[in-house]
């Protein structure tokens, strides 16, 4: 990722897209992410999580198969801003 990169938005927003409808079509109830490319690739952690929670709010309100997301965040930091952005919500 680079201030450059183009549609990274929604790249990152179909990657949510697409691995919940994965987990829908084949009955997976329970489904983990962790803050999809803010690691390496360096997105933004507050712009990703927010695509995040969107992409996986709107899923659920029309697939209700899937029972539980777990967001995994491996520092503080980024649990911070998960539990922030949640409650905004």
């Amino acid at each position: 990722w680079n201030e450059r990169s183009k549609n990274a938005d929604e790249l990152l927003a179909s990657c949510y897209r697409n691995s919940l409808k994965i987990a829908a079509d084949n009955g997976i109830k329970t489904i983990a992410f962790p803050a999809i490319s803010t690691g390496a690739y360096r997105f933004p952690l507050e712009r990703a999580t927010e695509i995040a929670i969107r992409e996986t709010r709107q899923f659920l309100a029309n697939n209700p198969g899937i029972e539980k997301v777990i967001f995994v965040c491996f520092s503080s930091s980024v649990a911070e801003t998960y539990m922030e952005l949640l409650s905004r919500s």
